[in-house]
């Protein structure tokens, strides 16, 4: 649990709870914390794949080819990993192969899959696929997707080109090797959410002066016998018959009604050395037999006898008042329903960069083709979201630069247009950002308003047209931001709009303050009225932090934006359309 809080309402937000000064939060943000700070993320789903091809080249003298699937997904470093094979389907050239592939969508990474089609030979028909040789066979061709284009496609149906790479020249051969078809569709855990409101009765008291301050922590036990937080209610302070908010479990996350979850509760202290009450184990299925039979569960607590822990069974017991399962509309479904993400960018020109000519500028622009942090920056990002964009232009600025001839401006076209402000793909980015550095004198100081505003004004103008779009702006800069509370009424402001806001720190500069836009790390941006935002828009990353780490910049700056996106939708009660 730690003790990272220097108070007792900040502790209590640390484990879900809320102070009377603070706005609440949601009662799973101190696990989303927990889950970021050690490398996992949200924004995942299930996805089940089906595949058929049609047109395929027949290899066989006296009948038509027997072909199989096989399936590989590749890595980061371009290695291939096989991970299913179709059944063999007999004398076809348009197979439909009955097995299904089931993939885990991670929203922030590039999933790149890669399908190879053989062709059986008979005198293997009767071996386990498992056991073929995948070199004793004929190879029919193959075809190569990320798992981001089929989930984008309205029908979540993609066809591919079957292309044949064996031979010496592949431009008159491509249009001859068929076509493979890959469906995807989401699974039904990944929507099944339940909701539970739990209470307790008798609890034991472990303060002197005072009752207990209980929360509950809800973890399921994986295979190695490791438990696994998945969420926490708030702090209910001197209260020993306590009644929590209510929590919510998506089935997915515990990965079946079945699968034993470990309900601990504490009795909160604001050094972080909450001390255990008791706990339970038991399945969802277990606890909505207790909701169903209006009974309770004693709650148990490990004491140490002699040498060995027992389990001493408690006066106390838990209570389930509600439980209730509803299928939630997903990330997915509204991609499915039509919605794109609008890729934008802005550029940092201040002269704390350093002169673009000299090899220590942070804006330094290799003769050997070595991207620099802003150009890896823009290229892992856009990676990812370029998959969401339907026409691929993105707006792109620059920001605290002086143009050849004219004042110091904090919002500026890249491409050096006086009235666009779009480029054609991320290629254009980079070179609108290049041809920038040519055409421009690094000046300051580091001003986030304008570009906010700027982003904020399209992204409202999308929303009064009734557009299905949602829009991510991506801010690159190497300091601390000077207009830190102008920056924070852009941001409160922006926050009723579909606008979400990605931040990196390139550089060895100080970005302690930059932390405060970043609403993971304490309570919600206040602006200079006293509005508070009605949502987090913003994640900001220092890059040097995860470039040596094992979360790339991609996963920690995109984990958030599904939840972000979800959170705008239902907060404004927008459904996907079917």
């Amino acid at each position: 649990m730690g003790n990272c809080c220097s108070d007792v309402g900040g502790g209590m937000a640390a484990v879900g709870g809320t102070s009377s000064s603070a706005p609440t939060r949601n009662q799973n943000d101190a696990v989303d914390l927990f889950y970021k700070t050690r490398g996992f993320q949200g924004g995942y789903s299930q996805i089940e794949l089906s595949f058929s091809a049609t047109n395929l080249r027949d290899k066989d003298v006296f009948s038509k080819s027997d072909p199989m699937l096989v399936i590989y997904t590749k890595g980061g470093d371009g290695a291939l990993r096989e991970v299913c094979r179709t059944e063999v389907v007999l004398n076809s050239l348009s197979p439909t192969w009955i097995t299904k592939h089931i993939i885990t969508y991670y929203f922030q990474m590039v999933q790149t899959m890669l399908f190879r089609v053989f062709d059986v030979d008979t005198q293997f028909h009767n071996t386990d696929v498992k056991m073929l040789k995948l070199d004793e066979q004929r190879f029919l061709g193959e075809a190569s997707c990320t798992l981001s284009e089929i989930v984008t496609k309205s029908n979540w149906s993609l066809p591919l080109d079957i292309v044949h790479t064996g031979g010496s020249s592949l431009s008159t051969d491509l249009q001859h090797h068929g076509r493979l078809t890959v469906r995807a569709e989401e699974c039904a855990s990944s929507k099944t959410t339940v909701e539970m409101i739990l209470r307790c009765s008798d609890l034991e008291s472990k303060d002197l002066l005072s009752r207990s301050d209980p929360f509950l922590v809800i973890s399921k036990l994986v295979q190695s016998g490791d438990v696994v937080p998945l969420c926490k209610t708030e702090v209910l302070k001197n209260d020993m018959k306590p009644t929590w908010k209510p929590i919510f479990l998506n089935i997915q996350q515990v990965g079946s009604k079945e699968n034993p979850l470990v309900i601990k509760c504490f009795d909160f202290n604001s050094n972080g050395k909450h001390e255990l009450i008791g706990k339970v184990e038991k399945s969802l299925a277990d606890l909505e037999k207790l909701h169903s039979r209006r009974e309770g569960e004693n709650l148990f607590l490990p004491t140490l006898v002699g040498h060995i822990y027992q389990n001493k069974v408690l006066k106390s017991q838990i209570f389930v008042e509600k439980f209730s399962e509803s299928v939630q509309h997903t990330f997915l479904d509204y991609l499915a329903s039509g919605f794109k993400l609008n890729f934008m960018v802005a550029i940092d020109f201040t002269a704390s960069n350093g002169n673009p000519r000299l090899p220590d500028s942070l804006h330094y622009i290799d003769p050997s083709g070595r991207p620099n942090a802003y150009q890896i920056a823009i290229q892992v990002v856009g990676d990812v979201l370029q998959f969401y964009d339907a026409d691929k232009r993105f707006p792109a600025w620059g920001f605290g630069a002086r143009p050849i001839d004219g004042p110091v401006s904090h919002c500026f076209n890249l491409n050096g247009s006086s009235n666009n402000c779009e480029v054609d793909g991320i290629q254009g980015i980079n070179v609108a950002y290049t041809s920038a550095l040519s055409n421009v004198s690094l000046a300051g100081p580091t001003l986030f308003g304008p570009v906010i505003s700027n982003a904020a004004l399209i992204a409202n103008q999308s929303l009064t047209n009734g557009a299905k779009k949602y829009f991510v702006l991506l801010i690159i800069t190497d300091g601390v931001v000077t207009d830190l509370q102008e920056t924070k009424d852009a941001i409160v402001k922006a926050s009723d709009l579909p606008l979400s806001i990605l931040i990196v720190g390139v550089g060895g500069a100080d970005f302690k303050e930059m932390e405060i836009l970043d609403a993971d790390k304490g309570e919600r941006l206040e602006s200079s009225s006293g509005r508070v935002a009605s949502r987090d828009i913003v994640q900001f990353v220092p890059f040097r932090d995860v470039q040596s780490g094992e979360i790339s910049v991609v996963q920690e700056l995109l984990a958030e934006l599904p939840t972000q996106f979800l959170t705008y939708m239902r907060s404004r009660d927008i459904k996907p359309t079917s």
